[in-house]
């Protein structure tokens, strides 16, 4: 009767899952977004009913792929396979009921047959070697050291502090440092070790005795014994044709051996407890939360320096100004090499050599110069001034690298003829994941494509970051009330729906997104400001590092956006052209006139052809056959602006919906009249000129903090990928007449794309 009413209580929970899905919240607002968590929750609290909620949301994906309710089937995928991960046994049978509706996924289109495919795969690993999935999480999180599998994972959780409030701030940092100082490497590889042997032994794995063993257990022999497990559970996975008995086996015998280390007394107790006793149910191995670290975004080139930090930690033998004052010279290859500032120091010389070989003295001669030798071999001798080309691995290993990127074509390795050299050595593995989480609205999101357009362009000067660190951007809309001067300014000109333009398309193209992620805009900031109380400390440190974990967890499926570069050219001819990224917007505004000539010509003009300046657009047309048709139109207008995030799902990231304010003159019986008209196009490539030289505003990305004025011209087209613009301009050296992309520079990206990852991406 228990388990019945168990049973109900969980499919009701399931059910109430899915119709929030199709619109209908849940009675009480405050529990949006917080179904999914209840539901992990409960489970965490009764891990044997693990087998009972996979069972049944096996049978809901079944239901809803007869149903044709496609809707439903990734947020129960991705439930499962989160309970999947973290349940300490599930039964063959409902492991080849998953399995093989995975592969049934293949047969439809992305992002189904995508997260299928990836899903199958890890449960067939999962199926040959139980707790393989558990334990490769646990190893890369909290990036334990392991031969085996060594790759290592940070979340960073990125906010900019003048558009967010003190106390979200804070309260960030506290869940982050209490997330990260909360678990041990002891205790994660004590978990690691307790979790195998549960999923490889089942029931007759005696948890009681093996944890106390392990909390017993010097430091250095529960390293020895979580390789030993490791190392067997990854060598059952990278078989082919691995038997599950033999590798129950081999956990056996590690599980004995830890048993049989324990103290005599306490050893021989436990085993005849354990031979007559029940060894009881199977108990919960908890999922330690990532390691997770808080930054304020406060200097321009704060993430780049972060990512060069977790690439190469700072030692011990360090100093940390030493390595900071490497940063902030940008001088990467200093970096790259062994801290030689702090093994000896480094002297700047004043070279007095005038580069002419008569100009040497006689007597600069070989100090070890061999026996037997002419004088004038043993002179320095001067060779041609040539210039040296850099390695072919330096230059190409970012450009194969960049190919790998959203909207890369898989490049085709040709074929090695018969006696030629063999292949160079292959670019160093990428062993490091970084995850950056923008906690924020569509300023942060600006302020990220400046810095991934700028760490692109760094790369390709001198490649470091690309080859060995695999980069992941996620993005967590917060919107608060109680903001500071700026955030008000940009709110005042922009409605809070409008700064999360970006949040609001991933919510609509990704309903998952929207029912776990988007509900945190307004509930971040409730509870970052509830007064001091324990049941304030309950929900706040489990709920927001919680939901975070599982965002990044299972949000694998990448939404490409365009960034769009704009060239801006100012009215004083001595001042250079700017040069900027933006990723939502682009706003213009007639500038008001300062001095009292240009008031007085500025109100006559206003009185003859109305408010606003006169601009000639220029662009280019999106046309069904996408040929290039090149328009042109004259207008006077107040103001305009480019939106890059498309109002609906359907429409396409790829082009700038233009709406210009048109003023329009009307002449009738009454006298002369104006109106204002929305003029809307759709273009990759405009540019706008004021015709009477008159000045006006530009405002990237709704952020005040990035406004130009004087500004009379403005060019916006696709931003084009460093690596690309690279390879194309040596391209052009030797094919000065090839308009068409030749040769590499045809299978390398073109534009860059930022992608955001989500939990399905955008579901066709």
């Amino acid at each position: 009767m228990e388990s019945t009413e168990v049973e109900s209580d969980i499919l009701r929970r399931v059910r109430t899952l899915l119709r929030e899905l199709d619109g209908h919240h849940p009675a009480c607002q405050c529990d949006r977004g917080m179904l999914r968590w209840t539901l992990h929750k409960k489970i965490d609290q009764n891990p044997s009913n693990s087998s009972v909620l996979v069972r049944i949301l096996v049978k809901e994906l079944e239901r809803a792929e007869r149903g044709d309710f496609r809707h439903y089937i990734i947020p129960l995928l991705h439930t499962l396979m989160y309970t999947f991960i973290k349940a300490p046994g599930i039964s063959d049978e409902l492991c080849s009921r998953v399995y093989d509706f995975c592969k049934k996924l293949l047969t439809l289109p992305k992002p189904f047959c995508t997260i299928g495919l990836d899903y199958a795969t890890r449960l067939k690993m999962e199926m040959t070697a139980p707790g393989m999935l558990y334990q490769r999480m646990v190893i890369s999180e909290q990036s334990l050291k392991s031969d085996p599998y060594p790759y290592q994972e940070k979340i960073f959780i990125f906010a900019d502090p003048e558009l967010l409030s003190e106390a979200i701030c804070n309260a960030l940092v506290t869940d982050t440092e209490a997330a990260r100082v909360s678990q041990s490497p002891r205790a994660c590889m004590s978990y690691v070790i307790i979790h195998a042997m549960q999923a490889a032994l089942g029931e007759g794995c005696d948890i009681s005795s093996l944890k106390r063993s392990l909390q017993d257990m010097p430091t250095s022999d529960l390293e020895h014994w979580f390789q030993q497990v490791v190392s067997a559970v990854e060598c059952a996975g990278a078989e082919a044709s691995a038997d599950r008995g033999q590798h129950a086996a081999r956990l056996e015998k590690i599980y004995c051996a830890i048993l049989s280390s324990w103290q005599a007394g306490e050893l021989r107790a436990s085993r005849a407890w354990w031979g007559d006793a029940p060894l009881g149910g199977l108990q919960g191995t908890p999922l330690p939360n990532p390691n997770i670290s808080f930054h304020l975004w406060t200097e321009d080139d704060q993430l780049w320096k972060e990512l060069v930090l977790f690439i190469r930690p700072l030692s011990q033998s360090c100093e940390p100004s030493c390595l900071s004052q490497d940063l902030d010279n940008f001088e990467i290859q200093d970096i790259i090499s062994d801290c030689e500032c702090c093994e000896q120091t480094r002297f700047s010389v004043l070279s007095t050599d005038s580069g002419i070989e008569r100009d040497l003295p006689a007597a600069a001669e070989e100090p070890f110069a061999p026996f037997g030798t002419e004088t004038e071999q043993s002179r320095l001798q001067r060779k041609g001034g040539i210039k040296k080309k850099p390695s072919p691995l330096e230059s190409v290993a970012f450009l194969q690298a960049g190919c790998n990127g959203p909207g890369a074509k898989s490049p085709v390795r040709p074929q090695r003829r018969p006696g030629t050299p063999p292949e160079p050595a292959a670019p160093p593995q990428r062993l490091r994941t970084a995850r950056i989480v923008l906690l924020g609205d569509d300023r942060i999101l600006g302020r990220l494509a400046q810095a991934y357009h700028s760490l692109r362009k760094r790369e390709t000067r001198r490649v470091f970051l690309t080859p060995r660190l695999n980069l992941q951007f996620y993005h967590i809309p917060v919107v608060t009330e109680q903001t500071n001067t700026l955030a008000t300014v940009d709110q005042a000109a922009a409605g809070q729906e409008e700064l999360c333009e970006v949040a609001a398309y991933l919510g609509r193209a990704d309903p998952w997104y929207e029912s776990n992620i988007n509900t945190l805009c307004h509930m971040i900031p409730k509870l970052a400001t509830m007064p001091s109380s324990p049941s304030k400390h309950l929900v706040t440190d489990l709920f927001i590092t919680d939901v975070i974990a599982y965002y990044v967890r299972m949000g694998i499926q990448p939404v490409c956006f365009q960034v769009y570069a704009v060239k801006i050219f100012f009215n004083d001819p001595a001042q250079e052209p700017a040069e900027d990224v933006f990723l939502t917007e682009l706003r213009t505004q007639v500038q008001e006139s300062i001095s009292p000539r240009d008031l007085s010509t500025t109100k006559k003009k206003t009185t003859l052809d109305g408010p606003g300046i006169d601009l000639t657009v220029t662009y280019r047309k999106v046309v069904v056959s996408d040929r290039a048709k090149e328009l042109e139109m004259s207008l006077r207008s107040t103001g305009l602006v480019m939106k890059a995030i498309p109002a609906n799902e359907a429409e396409d990231l790829v082009y700038l919906n233009v709406s210009i304010t048109e003023i329009i003159k009307i002449n009738n019986l009454s006298g002369r009249s104006f109106s204002a008209v929305a003029n809307r196009l759709k273009t990759r490539n405009i540019q706008i000129r004021s015709t009477e030289q008159r000045p006006f505003t530009v405002c990237l990305d709704k952020d005040s903090r990035r406004a130009y004025r004087n500004v009379i011209s403005v060019e916006v087209s696709p931003c084009l990928e460093p690596s690309y613009c690279l390879q194309k301009t040596r391209t052009m050296k030797f094919s000065v007449h090839e308009t068409e992309d030749v040769g590499f520079v045809k299978y390398m990206p073109k534009s860059l794309l930022l992608p955001i990852n989500t939990f399905a991406g955008v579901i066709q």
